[in-house]
């Protein structure tokens, strides 16, 4: 499968935090969760696939070609948890602004979106809520034929109804095939919705790059006793954390773990659960 995004063994040191040789791709056609809870270094991730930040070593590549090449910034479409305009700017001057920058601006498709959004126009955008300024971004990143989008927490502070518009932007930008998403995102709950894969970081680590559909499918979450515990095949358990009430484990073949011990409860589990799991487990 032809890869529109890949990181082999990226590596960035600060002081106190470490990227650890993450290792992860986007396969073409497809929507790319990343989670990790916060200063788990996503944030730090996506600069470095931006080049906003230089890597210590490491490879990363977008179409197959180096992350560093300029003429790719014209094939991505970025949305950051914080805003880069100007805060005296409207909407029409930052059109005007960036039909000068894209090759491909088209500002049909633009004010489209401006309108969808419900963004007004004559307001500067120094009067935007958090949640409108995310809605900028998108309609920027969407209105010059990107091909790949990098997303950092773009429903965040949007309603349920909002966030469900954009949702449904994101699966329609993928009707082309050509196309890949990256998206990272706290709310577990959208990426169940769109996602095709997952990737869960923690403390500048890859802990997991799973199939979606594997995760809700294929994991389960069993609450078990010691003793039951004891008596569990250790190779069908991936990882266990001990509460008051009970030790929780995450298994994979919950099916077969069913089989196995019909006994003992096993629940479906969702993102949620395994990066719950995966961060405070054993």
């Amino acid at each position: 499968m032809e890869n529109i995004l890949e990181l082999r063994d990226v590596c960035k040191k600060y002081e106190g935090f470490e990227l650890s040789n993450v290792s992860f791709n986007v396969p073409k056609g497809s929507i790319m969760g990343f989670v990790g809870e916060n200063g788990a270094g996503k944030s730090t991730t996506i600069r470095a696939i931006l080049d906003m930040i230089t890597i210590d070593s490491g490879e990363i590549k977008i179409f197959g070609k180096s992350n560093k090449q300029d003429n790719l910034r014209q094939d991505i479409g970025v949305v950051l948890d914080e805003n880069h305009f100007p805060n005296s700017l409207k909407v029409k001057q930052i059109n005007n602004m960036l039909k000068n920058i894209y090759d491909n601006w088209n500002e049909q498709t633009f004010y489209y979106y401006i309108d969808k959004f419900n963004l007004p126009k004559d307001k500067k955008i120094s009067t935007y809520s958090r949640g409108m300024n995310m809605k900028l971004s998108l309609a920027i990143a969407l209105s010059y034929s990107a091909k790949l989008l990098v997303l950092d927490e773009p429903t965040g502070g949007l309603d349920p109804v909002v966030r469900n518009e954009i949702l449904d932007e994101f699966l329609d930008f993928m009707q082309d095939e050509e196309k890949g998403i990256l998206i990272s995102s706290h709310i577990t709950s959208d990426l169940e919705k769109v996602a095709d894969y997952i990737t869960y970081i923690n403390n500048g680590k890859i802990v997991l790059v799973e199939n979606k559909d594997t995760i809700i499918y294929e994991y389960g979450v069993v609450r078990a006793t010691k003793e039951q515990l004891d008596s569990i095949d250790k190779s069908l358990i991936i990882c266990k954390r001990e509460t008051p009430q009970s030790i929780e484990c995450l298994i994979k073949n919950k099916e077969e773990f069913k089989e196995a011990y019909p006994e003992i409860v096993v629940d479906n589990a969702n993102l949620e659960d395994v990066m719950v799991l995966l961060n405070k487990g054993k």
